[in-house]
């Protein structure tokens, strides 16, 4: 069943971005939850959360719940739990004669393959020590394209390619998570297994018992999340129960693009994750007077000989790009900087407190020096628990997604090293 929900407020302009701010985000519930699903619940009057102000308009109405979607949102993501910050993470994505329909403009397969390239580049941006690999299924069989890799460039060739791919069959998901298995198996303990699959089609023509692959999935410490374009599907919602993954269904395109960049964070850590050293390389760069050599990530493709790259400090062998995995000696080589991006899903920026703009002191936020104004935009202001600045909503959100660091506490290094309490 899908369902597009979609109001024209008083002032002219579509409301869909509150609904998916709103509890429309989440079309299907949890299959504990004893109203199962949300036409299974009591009628609601939606709309009535909309209240006009004194002069009649919707907008600071229309603010506040974006705001409080958006703050509901953040706070959803605990601060004390441990991450997998090595992620080895597989997309899987339908492409068979479902990805043809146009609900999603101009086709399901053009849509997802948009999203899929920017979520690409945030992924390898947000997550710099962990690999990504694509995987698709058509006409009942399933292909790896690329390999799992940390160089983003060979992911967006891969997806550039699939436009000119004709979407044809039937998927097969028992295939494609046995191709996943079949890489996934033999990676280190403790590195975090994920797949994604992204999957249009109602059916799936599997040759044998798909429940047998799942349980070798569970076995193999397998987190298996599926982003539906579709109704929902029994045995997707049993896959993903059985692995600790998430199932959604997407609306419309902006739902789904919000639905895949979800996996842009990593997930909790499994129990089963074992605690381990792990060796790194910090490779040099090569300087205009070293010998001119072959770049060992780009050998498929034959590259001349240059003098440009990195060197690996266990086998010297050279490579164009970092972070990488050594094909050699199997170290990784990583940067300075790709390990603090990856330090802050360990430790990540704590909550601020949402306070009243009346009960604060503060008259301008110390991240963008606005200043307050009584009203649904500035009607709450958020404290740094450590350092006692003030904050206002869009440097709140800002700061916890983007930057990761608390101004005020980066500015005096005796607060930022005192412990705060949650």
């Amino acid at each position: 069943m899908r369902v597009d929900w979609v109001r024209q407020g008083r002032e002219g302009y579509c409301i869909d971005e509150i609904i998916h701010c709103n509890h429309f985000t989440t079309m299907i519930q949890e299959e504990d939850d004893p109203k199962e699903y949300r036409w299974e619940s009591g009628y609601e009057k939606t709309w009535e959360a909309l209240q006009e102000d004194e002069s009649g308009r919707l907008e600071p109405s229309v603010t506040e719940m974006i705001q409080r979607a958006k703050r509901r949102k953040l706070l959803e993501r605990e601060a004390s739990v441990r991450l997998g910050i090595m992620r080895h993470v597989y997309v899987i994505l339908d492409l068979s004669q479902a990805m043809n329909e146009q609900d999603l403009k101009p086709t399901r397969q053009i849509c997802t393959l948009k999203i899929l390239d920017d979520f690409i580049k945030e992924f390898h941006d947000q997550n710099p020590i962990s690999q990504l690999g694509i995987i698709t299924t058509q006409n009942k069989m399933a292909k790896r394209h690329s390999d799992l890799s940390n160089n983003p460039q060979r992911h967006l060739d891969c997806i550039k390619k699939m436009h000119k791919m004709p979407c044809k069959g039937e998927p097969s998901l028992q295939n494609s998570l046995e191709v996943a298995l079949s890489s996934l198996k033999h990676l280190p303990p403790h590195t975090s297994r994920e797949v994604l699959i992204i999957f249009a089609a109602l059916t799936s023509c599997d040759p044998g018992e798909v429940g047998a692959t799942l349980q070798k999935v569970k076995e193999g410490n397998i987190r298996v999340s599926v982003v539906g374009l579709a109704a929902e599907l029994h045995v997707c919602r049993e896959i993903t129960k059985e692995t600790g993954g998430s199932y959604s269904i997407s609306i419309n395109d902006l739902h789904l693009k919000q639905l895949i960049d979800e996996h842009l964070e990593p997930p909790p850590a499994s129990v089963k994750m074992d605690h381990t050293l792990i060796k790194v390389g910090f490779p040099h760069q090569v300087n205009a007077d070293a010998k001119p050599a072959l770049c060992m990530c780009h050998l498929d493709d034959l590259p001349p000989l240059n003098t440009q790259g990195y060197y690996c400090p266990q086998c010297t062998a050279k490579y164009c790009d970092l972070p990488a995995e050594c094909r050699v000696c199997g170290l990784m080589l990583v940067t300075a900087p790709h390990l603090a991006r990856s330090y802050r899903h360990l430790f990540p920026l704590k909550h601020y407190s949402e306070i009243p703009l009346e009960e604060s002191s503060a008259k301008l936020c110390y991240g963008c020096q606005k200043i307050f104004i009584t009203g649904a935009a500035d009607k709450y202001v958020y404290k740094c628990r450590n350092c006692q600045q003030v904050f206002c909503f869009n440097c709140d959100i800002f700061l916890h997604e983007t930057v990761h660091s608390c101004p005020g506490c980066a500015s005096n290094p005796t607060l930022s090293q005192t412990p705060t309490n949650n």
